[in-house]
């Protein structure tokens, strides 16, 4: 209905612009006038559109009537502006229209970058990035410095939108370094959005100074209304720096100065801070009028970003405490609606959107919150299947815990076994003849191994098979072959078993020893390293030191 309205109003407007256009219209007092006295006449009545219209009509008039382009697309622009905001996009389809009979790159370029702005107005982000890309491909054809840059300035609140930050910034420093000294209005709204991003980078202090300057550059270039915006970005930047009473305060003094028809995104931004601040003073009831208001516009305009997102969040926290299941269904809705439109927006920009709440999530808790209204002792099955499931895995760990303890039992009354028949080293390998080495060096070797066992010598934490090959002056290779042969193992296994023989023998016939640490107890045994020791212990006994320490103690008793 709204969109035939609009239509028949566009209609109207353009059959009065006809008439208004014709020679017998327009007083013979402007017939003569220049375009810089009618452009100065129209922005002498930007807020009256009545007085305002009789001077764009003849500003028209006159750029058609002389088949200027330029003037003509001006014209059309003028009147974009002066427009309601319903019918602009038809009068930047006229500036495209009659621009592209001018054949100049810069004034295309330019039609089209004000329909993007148009359409970024209205927060269609994907229609406005589309144009400006196309504005973009005409304009860097050119040589117009000023649209040069106003393309990157709209670049880069596409960038924000998107959060790629820093690629926002370096865009706005360069549009600052030009307009500051050309153009007034854009050096402060580069100004503004440079020290919003600062926000969202975490440079809080910078933010804020950022702001300050902005305030005094609109007192100094006499721009006063554009005051508030550089309050409304540092009452948010006070929400970041926690300081919650001055973020309410500012924001609260913004609102009023804010148009809602044209204004509806800082509106809804500031109302969203606002709530947030009373939330973090632990005041939610609060917080929850300025949220819902946050909802409204949502609703009304379907403007949403990745922040307000958390909105619907908040609100569905607060009404899962207060038990109201139908307001948290409808704010999981809500929720479940922005983020779809948040997706398929940045989808589209981006090719892909890193959401921060999971969808499927959302999904099923909205799922659950239907099956509670419907059927609330649900979660007493679910309950009761939890606690059926902890009690038979309590069960089968209790049963692993005995069934272990009895084989480690089995193993440490062996072991005593074998220690008591004198049988620790076992025999694991059948013994094949020693070809390559003669009988009487392997004589040599098993004497000079006898008494280096009964020497102890094997405690010597430096020991290796190098040492031992010259303290023997003797072949490594000779006697690796030797303890392989005799002794069923390798070079490294001989010696730890010897001296976990050696420390099992000081555990079992000392109860001092039992006393000692761990690592005391490998250093005793000639280990360099506790894991080395407590790994030998295992491997030779198949038990922990800690339980054959504690056995042998229960022995005792």
């Amino acid at each position: 209905m709204n969109s035939k309205l609009y239509a028949l109003l566009f209609l109207l407007l353009t059959k009065c612009l006809t008439a208004q256009t014709s020679l017998s219209q327009i007083p013979d007092s402007l017939k003569t006038k220049s375009f810089d006295y009618l452009d100065e006449k129209i922005y002498e009545n930007k807020n009256d559109s009545t007085k305002a219209s009789l001077y764009l009509y003849s500003y028209l008039f006159k750029a058609k009537k002389e088949n200027n382009w330029r003037e003509v697309v001006y014209g059309y622009q003028n009147m974009l502006h002066q427009s309601p905001v319903e019918l602009r996009l038809q009068y930047a389809d006229s500036m495209i229209h009659f621009a592209k009979k001018s054949n100049n790159q810069a004034i295309i370029g330019s039609a089209f970058l004000s329909k993007g702005i148009v359409y970024y107005s209205q927060k269609k982000y994907n229609e406005a990035y589309n144009y400006y890309i196309k504005a973009n491909e005409h304009i860097s054809k050119s040589d117009d410095k000023y649209l040069i840059y106003k393309v990157k300035y709209n670049i880069a609140q596409i960038k924000y939108y998107l959060e790629f930050y820093d690629e926002a910034i370096s865009l706005l420093k360069e549009c600052i370094d030009y307009f500051r000294n050309e153009e007034p209005r854009p050096y402060l709204n580069s100004l503004h959005s440079l020290g919003v991003c600062y926000n969202k980078v975490g440079d809080y202090d910078l933010c804020s100074k950022t702001n300050l300057l902005g305030i005094q550059e609109c007192d100094k270039l006499k721009i006063p209304e554009m005051k508030v915006f550089f309050e409304h970005s540092e009452g948010i930047n006070q929400y970041f720096k926690n300081n919650f009473n001055t973020a309410i305060k500012t924001l609260q003094d913004v609102l009023p100065k804010l148009n809602s028809s044209t204004e509806f995104a800082n509106e809804s931004i500031a109302n969203f801070y606002i709530g947030k601040s009373y939330w973090k003073l632990n005041s939610p009831s609060k917080a929850i009028p300025y949220f819902q208001k946050v909802n409204q516009t949502f609703k009304e305009k379907a403007y949403i970003r990745p922040d307000l997102k958390e909105v619907f969040e908040l609100l569905i926290k607060y009404y899962k405490k207060q038990k109201d299941l139908n307001s948290q269904l409808y704010y999981i809705d809500q929720l479940l609606k922005a983020d779809s439109l948040l997706t398929d927006t940045n989808k589209y920009l981006i090719g892909k959107v890193h959401k921060e709440y999971d969808t499927k999530e959302l999904l099923i808790d909205r799922a659950k919150i239907r099956q509670q209204l419907i059927y609330e002792r649900y979660y007493d099955v679910v309950f009761i299947a939890i606690i059926l499931i902890m009690f038979l895995v309590i069960i089968y760990f209790t049963y692993r815990h005995f069934k272990n303890k009895k084989l480690n039992k089995i193993k440490f009354d062996e072991l005593l076994k074998k220690i008591d028949a004198k049988n620790v080293l076992k025999p694991r390998l059948e013994k094949s003849d020693l070809l390559d080495v003669t009988p009487q060096a392997v004589q040599v070797i098993l004497k000079q191994l006898e008494k280096f066992e009964k020497g102890k010598k094997f405690l010597d934490k430096t020991l290796t098979l190098a040492t031992l090959t010259v303290a023997f002056n003797s072949n490594s290779k000779y006697l690796s072959k030797v303890i392989y042969h005799h002794k069923d193992k390798g070079f490294v296994d001989y010696i730890n078993d010897l001296k976990i023989d050696y420390l099992i023998d000081l555990l079992k016939n000392s109860s001092t020893y039992r006393t000692y640490k761990i690592s005391a107890l490998g250093d005793e045994a000639g280990f360099s390293t506790t894991a080395r020791f407590t790994n030998a212990f295992q491997s030779r006994t198949g038990l922990s030191v800690s339980y054959f320490i504690k056995q042998l103690k229960k022995e005792d008793i």
